[in-house]
């Protein structure tokens, strides 16, 4: 008898599950979820950790669902840090959708039968082959080198108006990921496999080949919504092995990473827009002989010295022995970027707005919070309202150090 799925809510209640060695193995192995052992053999304490999304072992299914119930906002987060301009419109138009992959399956089938219903978008690729006869340019240097003269087959170069593009090539990943996704509805199956047959001409990549790059132009523009929806897809990590007998297949986003993106190019862009410049992912080092690296998620410029230093943490971490280990991180920050100041920004609920006064170091940590509950123009507000603090703060503390910008003051009172 097939075992009912287990259904975790991300930051809920733990659940007592049995479950046997194999399928135990597999969990450790995954980190997908949190598990302890109990007193009681084979039952173990399952709960939601830091990633969602769904697991399958063997007959057995595993479930995460997002904090955020609005799966609109969930997906304007994935796709922003993508393209910010875009997922402001918000057009994925997701309802009653109980899981989050299943849920954009029904979205990307619905808008992706859309974009190529008027036909397959075509355009020129080049392709190089080793053809009987001659077509396009011929490659001197393989034909003498590997082909050793011989007068065919004939080494060449030649573009060829064709289906088999990027775009139609991401658009048919997105299809077959999808269709291997548990408890999809019927309707989103039936588009997809007919979605799957209108791109049986593009070639399928190998599983693990880099995504195909493409660029949106007025060309590919009915297509740019699918487009954008299955990098997102793609985006999942996507899993299938076995562990014994017990095979084990699904899909995990994780969600500091979904965060930590949508903060680094959302307040990059606000913190532009006051005249800032923003290095993210700053490659700094904590000693003077550079063999301990650290990497703030943002170090925003105003001028030619850092100004500000910027980290997003989903959840604050505290393991055992350092209970307050972002603090003490973003102490390092501000002490190799000679910062008086630094920023914790965390999600609305995992941990309280706070300023730490750091003793003897002359640091302030400011820890604010995002609600990602909000709309996604009142979430760009509350990081528009974050910037204009951050930008004030540093000016404030450069006026401090530098009286003779003083005439500079009406700057600060205008961030």
């Amino acid at each position: 008898m097939t075992p009912p799925p287990l259904t975790l809510i991300e930051g809920g209640a733990t659940e007592l599950v049995g479950l046997t060695s194999a399928e135990y193995q597999a969990l450790q192995q995954l980190g997908f979820v949190n598990i302890a052992l109990t007193l009681d053999s084979g039952v173990y304490e399952v709960g939601a950790g830091r990633k969602v999304g769904a697991v399958a072992l063997g007959e057995r299914q595993i479930i995460v669902r997002p904090k955020i119930t609005d799966l609109n906002r969930l997906v304007f987060l994935l796709g922003y840090a993508r393209d910010p301009g875009f997922w402001r419109d918000d057009p994925v138009g997701l309802t009653g959708a109980d899981e989050l992959l299943p849920g954009i399956a029904e979205a990307f089938a619905r808008i992706a039968s859309r974009a190529v219903e008027q036909g397959l978008l075509q355009g020129y690729r080049t392709i190089t082959d080793r053809l009987p006869v001659l077509r396009g340019r011929m490659l001197a240097g393989e034909q003498m080198t590997r082909l050793y003269g011989l007068p065919v087959p004939l080494a060449v170069e030649y573009d060829d108006f064709t289906v088999d593009i990027a775009e139609n090539r991401l658009l048919l990943m997105a299809t077959t990921r999808l269709l291997t996704v548990p408890r999809l509805s019927e309707t989103a199956r039936r588009r997809l496999l007919r979605l799957r047959r209108a791109l049986a001409d593009v070639s399928a990549l190998p599983r693990g080949a880099a995504l195909p790059s493409w660029q949106p132009s007025r060309l590919n523009a009915r297509y740019q919504p699918a487009l954008r929806l299955a990098q997102i897809i793609l985006a999942a990590e996507s899993f299938e092995h076995h562990v014994g007998d017990l095979r084990v297949t699904g899909y995990m986003f994780d969600m500091w990473r979904i965060f930590e993106d949508f903060v680094t190019t959302a307040l990059s862009e606000a913190l532009a827009d006051l005249g800032g410049r923003c290095v993210p992912q700053a490659p700094l080092h904590l000693d003077e002989a550079d063999r301990v690296d650290i990497q703030p998620d943002l170090v925003c410029y105003f001028g030619d010295q850092p100004a500000a230093v910027i980290d997003a943490k989903y959840k604050a971490e505290r393991p055992d022995g350092f209970p307050n280990a972002d603090l003490y991180q973003m102490l390092a920050y501000c002490t190799v970027l000679g910062l008086p100041e630094g920023h914790l920004l965390y999600a609305k609920g995992n941990e309280p707005i706070n300023t730490h006064q750091v003793r003897g170091a002359g640091v302030v940590i400011h820890c604010h919070a995002l609600d990602l509950g909000s709309p996604p123009v009142g979430l760009l507000q509350q990081v528009e309202e974050l910037a204009r603090r951050i930008a004030y703060r540093s000016a404030i503390n450069k006026y401090k150090v530098n009286a003779a910008e003083a005439t500079a003051a009406t700057l600060f009172t205008e961030v």
